[in-house]
């Protein structure tokens, strides 16, 4: 069995490659196999070469261990190109009940989980959309685990896989810098790195945030605003990827 070379579900920006083709034989859910074994990604791959996809979940809170996904959304993309007509948007039955917070969150009703499928019931085709596009998020620690959790919850094996994380990127460029540093020191406030406030440095649109096709495509715009600002499009995916 393949060994994570870090602990927590963290895995080197150069040690992916090795850790995708090992789940693919690892694996036997056949379409976490065909997930897996559809990765064809070097860190040295420029981003502008890479194809990319948008996702974005609504939970019925922030802890994997006891919350549940009840909506997910993606938009399939390029650094040049938005592919909208390719979105994908499920509404899931969660395992445990909506709590009053989660819904003036996402908006998502008792009436309309009522007949919502499993998310096992749309996880092949989840899995069949992402594979072999490097996801992008906006704050990796929502998407990632809820995803594992439910897909072992389910499958008995779980799904790791790399992701671009637009707020980290953001940190990185506004509160990390040198820069960023000097102005708390003079006591100014950090820079806020929400996706609303990051597309705003941006000049992007504002949307009505909380519904998951709506914000994987503001996070799209966003990885791609972020991309024409501050990087070359030949710029190396592990200098981007977690």
């Amino acid at each position: 069995m393949y060994k994570l070379p870090f602990r927590k579900h963290k895995v080197s920006p150069n040690a992916w490659p090795e850790y995708l083709a090992a789940q693919a034989d690892r694996v036997s859910d056949p379409a976490l196999k065909r997930f897996y074994a559809a990765y064809d990604l070097d860190p040295n791959t420029p981003i502008g070469e890479v194809p990319l996809v948008a996702l974005d979940m609504e939970t019925t809170g922030l802890d994997e261990r006891r919350h549940a996904i009840v909506s997910i959304g993606l938009v399939p993309f390029t650094q040049q190109r938005i592919h909208l007509p390719q979105r994908r948007y499920w509404i899931v039955k969660p395992p445990r009940p909506l709590n009053r917070q989660s819904v003036t969150f996402h908006r998502i009703t008792h009436s309309e989980i009522a007949n919502a499928p499993d998310l096992d019931e749309i996880l092949d085709e989840l899995l069949e959309a992402l594979a072999g596009r490097l996801v992008v998020v906006h704050y990796r620690h929502i998407e990632r685990p809820f995803l594992d959790a439910a897909v072992k919850a389910r499958r008995g094996e779980g799904v790791l896989f790399p992701v671009i994380d637009t707020m980290s990127l953001e940190a990185r460029l506004h509160r990390q810098s040198l820069w960023a540093r000097f102005k708390r020191w003079m006591g100014r406030p950090p820079a806020s790195i929400r996706l609303h406030d990051s597309r705003m440095r941006y000049g992007l649109p504002p949307y009505q945030g909380h519904h998951a096709v709506v914000d994987s495509l503001a996070t799209a715009e966003l990885f791609q605003a972020q991309l024409a600002t501050h990087f070359d499009p030949k710029t190396p995916l592990h200098r981007l990827w977690h």
